[in-house]
């Protein structure tokens, strides 16, 4: 059975991690997937990838928006919705993540189900704006056979739930590859706490991670040791990529925000990753402090958020870099070695515990 790398006796950082160690230690947020692993024609493509979906939370975010922000470290990618997360601050639909090539499908998917569930939308008010990331998956999943499809993304949205996330080779990390190991989906959480007016307050960090960058050579075994040391692994065929989401309950500006999921690469930096040219690692992060409602009366509107100059900033930049790194951490050690198109098979990274 796979564990997190916290059970093996691998402590990430200072900060203390969340009941689940996961991104759905943030209330109300949800995370859901569906996997394919099957032959999808008689010319023995094979479908070794899936959808992710994150939702901020289970009530309906198109009426009930909240703050966001989106970070390129490299910007060797292709996401859907980015330009307007940054422009406005908000996301107002689920975070979908996939392959490449089910970019399309996915965003198709999604934009079926908001508008399945908000009959205004494109007709008395105005249109949606979807989130989509992804990774290229190519080595281990039939990517020209397209196999994802929109469908695939409803069932994710409709799987998604509070429960401790399904981490590994599973959803949107079925295919993907880490490190020449088999990386896929990993998630952690940090716990930051201020004290005010002799009570103390604590806010939730917690990250979700799309794996699937970086070099054998590049990985730090030296801080990470191997089980064996028979080298199994492939070569990445690519730079690869990483999608990180980060997700909040503390009280941030969108500006504020992309400064915290900024310290993201940070976590991602410490496993080895330096960028890579070909790499698309993108962040893409919200709070669930404030919900922003589509429609009002009022030409005003009335937040809180955290002072600048509060040591609670600072802490919040840890907990984003030590999140970060656990989570991908997770993502091999959860994941299991995995054969897809052509018989390539992409061997876990069996930790020394």
């Amino acid at each position: 059975m796979t564990k997190k790398v916290r059970d093996m006796g691998m402590i990430i950082g200072m900060l203390p991690v969340g009941e689940k160690n996961c991104i759905t230690d943030v209330k109300g947020v949800q995370v859901g997937h569906v996997t394919l692993d099957e032959v999808i024609n008689d010319k023995g493509a094979y479908a070794c990838t899936g959808v992710t979906a994150i939702l901020p939370h289970g009530g309906n975010l198109f009426q009930q928006k909240v703050t966001g922000a989106s970070y390129v470290l490299n910007g060797f990618g292709k996401t859907t919705g980015l330009v307007q997360v940054n422009e406005l601050g908000v996301i107002e639909s689920p975070i979908m993540l996939t392959n490449t090539f089910g970019v399309p499908a996915v965003t198709q998917g999604t934009l079926q189900y908001m508008l399945d569930t908000n009959l205004e939308i494109g007709d008395t008010t105005g249109t949606i704006n979807l989130v989509v990331g992804e990774c290229n998956d190519s080595y281990l999943n039939s990517i020209r056979a397209c196999p994802v499809t929109p469908q695939h993304a409803i069932e994710a949205i409709h799987n998604a739930s509070e429960n401790s996330a399904q981490e590994g080779a599973v959803g949107a990390g079925k295919g993907m590859v880490c490190f020449g190991y088999k990386g896929g989906i990993g998630s952690s959480s940090r716990i930051v706490t201020v004290a005010h007016e002799e009570i103390q307050i604590q806010y939730t960090v917690g990250c979700l991670v799309l794996t699937n960058f970086g070099q054998r050579t590049e990985f730090f075994t030296e801080r990470f040791p191997v089980e064996s040391s028979e080298d199994q692994s492939v070569v990445s065929p690519t730079d690869g990529s990483i999608i990180i989401v980060l997700a909040t309950d503390a009280p941030l500006s969108s500006r504020q925000l992309t400064r915290v999921i900024k310290r993201c690469g940070i976590g991602l930096g410490r496993t080895g990753s330096h960028f890579s040219h070909g790499s698309g690692d993108i962040v893409i992060g919200f709070t669930t402090a404030h919900r922003i409602a589509h429609h009002s009366d009022s030409y005003l509107e009335t937040r809180k958020q955290l002072r600048e100059d509060h040591p609670i900033m600072n802490q919040l930049f840890t907990a984003a870099a030590e999140a970060t790194e656990e989570a991908i951490l997770n993502s091999l050690s959860q994941a299991q070695t995995t054969t897809g198109r052509d018989g390539h098979v992409v061997e876990a990274y069996n930790f020394h515990n």
